[in-house]
């Protein structure tokens, strides 16, 4: 026995001309990218703020750069000019600008090697000690930190004066000025910025390692790896991306510093022996009243670190690293 089932279909429309039409078919936005556009909503208050505070700045630095704006311009004596690239011709063509960029790439270049070594160096001795020395180092260190760079320069001067500073009887130096030669005075001011840096990269290295599985690095222990060994092949690959950033901010701030120089070498040294870029930049604006050329140095030191930056991500991208 069959059954008789009968199947109704849908009424089809047709076109002229007796070709079936097509239901309409309605678009609607895929979900995903109606949530594409739901980070940049909540990062829009903080997008507009940084805005403000960075692009405006930077826009009116790099406007400056390219006008005659003196003191004359500041008073209103004199208009205002536009001088394109002029600024920068006349800071290209300065001996001297050559000589204070070279000094202050190996300079940052230094502080930043010295930097990574005692933080990282430190933040593996964080490992392996007990907890009441952990706390007392990083207590110490924290408070090194904290310490203005204002505040930290004038202890350091002081520490190392010829007449009165500790360091010197210690040592047996008797009236040796630190600050007199050049070699000597970047040492002094070195060793002030690593005392107020390694901070930073052991806190964010230690914290790095102990998110490392403690099984992997019990493998390692077993299999006779010495503890140089185990930070080579070990930790240092799976903390490079945070050596990354650490690195990154070391450079960024060991290439702008000013404090440390102007007050420990009283504005650049003698005959301006330890200038470095930001401070090179200070007198050509304020103490010379060259307010251009100053901005021009500044667009300089962006670019330079801009540069420095992307390529350096762009090394580790290659490399296949996820920051």
């Amino acid at each position: 026995m069959t059954a008789n089932t009968t199947v109704h279909k849908a009424p089809e429309t047709t076109r002229a001309g007796g070709a079936p039409a097509r239901a309409p078919h309605r678009r609607s936005a895929s979900p995903a990218r109606r949530s594409g556009w739901t980070p940049w909503l909540y990062l829009l208050p903080a997008l507009v703020l940084l805005g403000g505070l960075l692009v405006y700045p930077i826009y009116q630095l790099g406007l400056i750069s390219f006008l005659e704006y003196t003191q004359a311009q500041v008073s209103g004596g004199e208009p205002t000019t536009f001088k394109g690239l002029g600024n920068y011709a006349a800071l290209f063509g300065d001996s001297q600008f050559w000589q204070v960029l070279l000094a202050t790439v190996l300079f940052a270049a230094a502080c930043v090697l010295a930097t990574l070594f005692v933080g990282c160096a430190l933040a593996v001795l964080l490992t392996r000690i007990r907890a009441l020395p952990r706390l007392a180092l990083m207590m110490a260190a924290l408070g090194a930190w904290a310490t203005p760079a204002i505040t930290g320069s004038t202890v350091w001067v002081f520490l190392f004066d010829p007449d009165f500073g500790p360091v010197n009887k210690v040592l047996g130096l008797g009236d040796f000025s630190w600050t007199y030669g050049r070699y000597s005075a970047f040492a002094l001011v070195l060793l002030e910025v690593l005392w107020c840096s390694f901070p930073f990269v052991m806190v964010t290295v230690y914290a790095g390692i102990r998110a490392i599985p403690a099984e992997v690095l019990e493998a390692a222990s077993l299999d006779g790896a010495s503890q140089w060994r185990i930070w080579r092949s070990v930790m240092a690959p799976m903390l490079r991306p945070i050596l990354i950033v650490v690195t990154i901010q070391s450079v960024i701030w060991d290439f702008k510093v000013f404090t440390q120089i102007y007050v420990m070498t009283n504005g650049g040294g003698i005959a301006g022996q330890n200038l470095v870029l930001n401070v090179y930049a200070y007198q050509k604006a304020f103490a010379s009243s060259q307010y251009s050329l100053g901005s021009a140095i500044g667009v300089v030191m962006l670019v330079i670190l801009l540069a420095v930056t992307l390529v350096y991500l762009r090394l580790v991208r290659r490399q296949g690293e996820e920051l």
